[in-house]
């Protein structure tokens, strides 16, 4: 009898203790699933595309000076436009005038009348329209290329690859977070849809294509610094040859 309760003793105090420890197990494991790790939420970079509405389809703006190919010393070289079909105000609604040089960030005038300084070099100038809110006119005719030599330097190739003369951003620019990229360009030298092109916009690792002529706006980008890429492709995504179907910028979200 001694045996046997001595026996029962050992078995309750095992069974306790048993308890006691799984009691504690259950209760740790309650206070850890009752804890929530908040995620935080990254909106995707998104693009839209915006349609354009041409103000004025039969402006025509004309490059009198300086003709293809001309060479020039190195220094002053004057540039003399004429626009027809068009308001032009000298000043008075903004630059309605713009120029790229060699695919660089537009330059903007409000008289069609210049002189800009150039070193030994060749060089391609786009020069186009603006409209009222300062998009590039994008009809045959809103625009007008030419190249010309400075100093000992030889012309470019000859070419009729059509190519990207981008007017918005420019590089540099600064957004504030939440504000979207407008992406603005013309097209040179080929139809997008007689030709089976398309424009692709890039920023960072995202990208966008489109078939249409206008704007591409880009939302959500975080802050930092990015770069935004407007390029010319084929129907299968491969990029056009040539010096200027591709332009870059480095842009800024704050």
């Amino acid at each position: 009898m001694k045996i046997t309760s001595i026996a029962l003793l050992v078995i309750s105090v095992v069974i306790f203790y048993s308890c006691s420890s799984d009691s504690k197990k259950e209760k740790v494991n309650d206070d850890t699933t009752s804890i929530e790790v908040a995620k935080p939420s990254q909106k995707t970079t998104a693009f839209r595309y915006e349609k354009q509405h041409n103000s004025y389809p039969d402006a025509i703006l004309e490059l009198h000076h300086p003709l293809e190919n001309q060479v020039f010393d190195e220094g002053d070289v004057a540039f003399e436009f004429n626009i027809k079909n068009y308001p032009f105000e000298h000043g008075h609604k903004g630059f309605q005038l713009k120029m790229i040089i060699n695919g660089n960030d537009p330059i903007g005038y409000n008289s069609p009348i210049f002189k800009e300084n150039f070193d030994t070099g060749t060089y391609k100038v786009l020069a186009f329209l603006v409209d009222d809110e300062g998009m590039a006119l994008k009809e045959y005719g809103n625009y007008v290329e030419r190249d010309f030599v400075v100093g000992k330097s030889k012309p470019f190739p000859e070419s009729d690859d059509p190519y990207i003369g981008l007017n918005k951003p420019e590089n540099g620019q600064v957004y504030e977070a939440g504000e979207e990229v407008l992406v603005d360009f013309v097209l040179v030298g080929g139809d997008l849809q007689e030709d089976s092109l398309q424009i692709m916009v890039k920023a960072g690792e995202e990208e966008f294509t489109t078939h249409e002529l206008g704007m591409v706006n880009i939302a959500n980008l975080p802050t930092g610094t990015h770069q935004v890429s407007v390029a010319l492709v084929d129907a299968n995504g491969k990029e056009l040859p040539g010096i200027f179907s591709k332009t870059i910028r480095e842009i800024e979200v704050k």
